[in-house]
């Protein structure tokens, strides 16, 4: 989550509260003892935000306010948000910085604008001119972290170089009292709305009896928009089913038997538009079982925001070419496809002669998957850098590999 900008173990504390659903506020900082006139800094002044349109700008009307009975001499606003979302106008007095995904993170964007002016205790002040923010074509669940220092918090480490705004800077200026808020740090939602096209992919695998072949499936975001997971809420899971006759000699990562099948989880970069998450097993063939064929498909949670259906489940075929395993694999004429394979009537050959066009359109022991719209997946690179999971942004999971399946 993108917590205070200045370094990783401020950022990792801020994770847990970060994916937290809602608003969010977390305490704000004591005032030191010692000190009977120090400032207590509080920002304010917003509410959750949704119903955002992707390609849209919407202000954020933030306010700052000194609790304390002290005067701070000057004052550091941080804003930050999730991937989604990106800053459109930037005053000189405000740096911005585009943080790399780490501690399975998303990447964000902070931007840090300093004020150099008295903040008088009991009074409630304003930016000028509200620092606005542009919902990019992959918005969709994002997140906003407001913050609210003495001190500059400084560039996070994990960013790339700080970028200095260009547009007129901005002071602040009283505003009217009841907006001033009661926490240094302020996290919140920002909802859009948009749509993500979750998608799998099946396999077409081919050996003969007593073989060890890899079978290969994946998950794949189509997006437009990106998911951003949240502490305590499984995220889409995939359902493997092996083709009957096989076993299982190798599973991979995110995955667990759960009965015949083995349910699968993701890394945060599948759920970015375009992410995707691929599963490499290895199936041992004992043994031919007429049209053996097993699927992948998501899980059967509720997907309002995917409402295209037609590609959340493909067909694993198998095609079993001999009955020994002798010779090299694929060897034997019968399990040639498109040839003469209906003169040799070997295994296989039942369904080999209507496999090359089936009488649904399918094939059941060719090369190809079944029609599920799934054999061609429009595939992109995944996002650079992850940003998001909150604003300072989102926490996912820490350690995905250890609780994806949850």
């Amino acid at each position: 989550m993108p917590m205070p900008p200045h370094n990783r173990r401020a950022s990792r504390a801020a994770v847990a509260a970060l994916g937290a659903a809602g608003l969010i506020t977390l305490a704000a900082a004591p005032a030191a003892l010692a000190d009977e006139t120090a400032p207590e800094l509080v920002v304010g002044g917003i509410e959750p935000i949704d119903g955002v349109q992707p390609g849209s700008t919407f202000d954020l009307p933030v306010t700052v306010a000194n609790k304390g009975t002290g005067a701070a001499e000057k004052v550091w606003v941080t804003y930050a948000v999730t991937r989604g979302l990106d800053f459109a106008e930037v005053p000189s007095n405000c740096r911005t910085q585009q943080v790399r995904s780490y501690d399975e993170m998303p990447e964000r964007w902070t931007a840090v604008c300093g004020f150099d002016q008295a903040v008088e205790p009991g009074v409630v002040y304003t930016p000028e001119r509200p620092l606005r923010v542009k919902a990019l074509d992959r918005a969709f669940n994002d997140e906003l972290l407001l913050r609210v220092d003495e001190n500059d918090p400084g560039p996070d480490e994990n960013g790339l170089p700080p970028v200095a705004g260009t547009t007129p800077a901005v002071k602040l200026v009283e505003g009217q009292a009841g907006g001033e808020g009661s926490a240094r740090v302020v996290i919140l939602p920002v909802t859009s709305v948009n749509t993500a096209d979750y998608q799998v992919t099946g396999a077409a695998l081919r050996g003969r009896v007593g073989e060890t072949v890899p079978m290969k499936v994946e998950f794949t975001n189509a997006g437009p928009a990106w998911f951003m997971a949240k502490v305590g809420q499984p995220t889409a899971r995939v359902v493997i089913t092996p083709p009957a006759g096989t076993s299982v000699v190798k599973t991979p990562g995110f995955c667990k038997a759960k009965g015949d099948a083995y349910e699968c989880g993701m890394s945060q970069r599948a759920l970015n538009e375009g992410g995707r998450e691929t599963y490499n097993f290895q199936l041992k063939i004992d043994k031919r079982v007429a049209h053996a064929k097993g699927s992948v498909a998501l899980s059967t949670e509720a997907r309002p925001f995917d409402p295209d259906k037609s590609n959340d489940k493909a067909d694993i075929t198998l095609n079993v070419t001999g009955g020994e395993p002798t010779g090299s694999p694929g060897g034997s004429p019968g399990g040639s496809t498109g040839g003469s394979g209906g003169s040799t009537g070997s295994s296989g050959g039942a369904a080999g002669g209507a496999s090359s066009t089936g009488g649904d359109g399918t094939t059941v022991n060719g090369g190809h998957l079944a029609e599920t719209g799934s054999s061609a997946l429009p595939i992109t690179g995944v996002a650079a850098a992850a940003v998001v999971t909150g604003a300072g942004m989102l926490v996912i999971v820490r350690r995905r590999r250890a609780q994806s399946l949850n």
